[in-house]
């Protein structure tokens, strides 16, 4: 937690922020307001992304994705005062900021409007822009919640405007705090309340101390992602979750004809995103080690189990998948990456390439030792050749022995 002064807010003295940074590899951001007597007055916390179309200078447009913000800071976010509503402000990156505005009413508090701007002038994330400068995107909500409500909303919300698509998800927000303290009074909004309300079914499902589940192959899906009109990361892959919680084992074939891909590519790093309606988000994360190889590094999930609740899992010190850089990695057997104690992933007919892809292909493939039946032979060979020394050397001592025995001392 880091906590800092900001300017005065006129009849409440200086204010207090808190700042709780949540995981970088879930890109989540955490915002505890407090006023001068150091009461919480605004609590938010949530995740979001950016996807920017914008014109390139030979007259193309390119899209890029806006998720690793880098360092976050909060100045300019206020408690609110009789002139003035409580305001989320948040800069990151270079020329990047974001804003929500809160108003009161009698009974309710609205999320008023958010604002996105962005930066066309940063080279590194707008290439070759044919317009340079500060861009904004405004979008009016108005969304009503009551007084002392916390607003929650788990399911991923899309804001599309121009050339700017704004995603939210995993948000928590409470504006005009009571007595310092946040509610838990939850009100939901209309996606969660259509997603977690599940049918009563009465399923009997083994727990992992009695016989295995029986295990279905799951169709292998296609994902990629686009940097611009160019594909800079392609997967194909067919993936069953394995999932245990309270001492229950499920699993479950992921079906790509109702699953989407968003994502990133930067230059040591890589984000492959899936998305469907009860997946919130399963992220695999590749990086670049020693400048000439890459290997799967981080998987992240939160979705939504039958029973209504969500399951969410990270693991950002993984080894799997690794193949030289300009290559793609193939493993067409069944494998399995395991990401904690309570979720493994089996892979079926697996390719994938992060980086360094050409014309939408894939690049030669490094097979997965599993696939590699080639490597038998040499194994045949060499033990067909160590039976045969054997038997020549156990032939030459018993032919030694009995020419030995063929002499007698005079």
């Amino acid at each position: 937690m880091v906590c800092f002064r900001l300017f005065p807010v006129p009849g409440s003295g200086l204010v207090l922020v808190c700042l709780v940074l949540g995981a970088v590899q879930s890109y989540a951001l955490e915002l505890n307001l407090t006023d001068s007597e150091k009461a919480t007055c605004l609590y938010a916390k949530w995740q979001m992304n950016f996807t920017v179309r914008y014109e390139t200078t030979n007259k193309t447009y390119k899209t890029v994705t806006i998720s690793d913000r880098g360092t976050v800071t909060y100045n300019g976010s206020i408690c609110g005062d009789d002139q003035n509503g409580p305001k989320i402000a948040v800069q990151f990156g270079p020329g990047f900021s974001w804003t929500a505005n809160f108003t009161k009413a009698a009974s309710t508090y609205s999320i008023d409007s958010i604002s996105f701007s962005y930066n066309t002038g940063d080279n590194t994330t707008f290439p070759d822009a044919e317009d340079k400068g500060i861009l904004t995107a405004d979008e009016l909500l108005a969304i009503k919640i009551p007084l002392n409500d916390l607003f929650r909303c788990n399911s991923l919300s899309t804001l599309e405007k121009n050339d700017v698509v704004q995603h939210y998800w995993d948000v928590l927000v409470q504006a005009f705090v009571q007595n310092g303290t946040v509610s838990t009074n939850e009100f939901l909004c209309d996606k969660d309340k259509t997603s977690t309300v599940a049918p009563t079914v009465h399923t009997t499902v083994p727990s992992p101390t009695t016989a295995p589940i029986p295990k279905e192959k799951p169709e292998a899906g296609t994902y990629s992602v686009n940097n611009g009109n160019d594909t800079c990361l392609l997967a194909t892959m067919g993936l069953q979750l394995n999932i245990t919680q309270d001492k229950v084992a499920s699993v479950i074939n992921i079906n790509p004809n109702t699953t989407h891909s968003t994502g990133s590519c930067r230059s040591h790093t890589a984000l492959l995103r899936l998305h469907s309606s009860t997946i919130k988000y399963l992220d695999f994360v590749f990086a670049v080690k020693n400048e000439n190889r890459f290997y799967l590094k981080e998987v992240n999930i939160s979705m939504y189990l039958v029973n209504g609740s969500v399951f969410s899992i990270a693991n950002n010190n993984l080894s799997y998948w690794d193949a030289p850089l300009g290559s793609s990695y193939m493993c067409n057997k069944e494998q399995t990456v395991s990401v904690s104690g309570a979720f493994q992933i089996n892979t079926f007919d697996l390719r994938v390439q992060p980086f360094n892809v050409t014309q939408g292909k894939y690049s030669t493939a490094q097979e997965c030792s599993l696939d590699d039946d080639t490597i038998l032979i040499p194994i045949i060979v060499g033990a067909g050749l160590s039976g045969l020394i054997i038997v020549i050397v156990i032939a030459y001592v018993i032919g030694r022995r009995k020419s030995y025995a063929g002499y007698q001392t005079l």
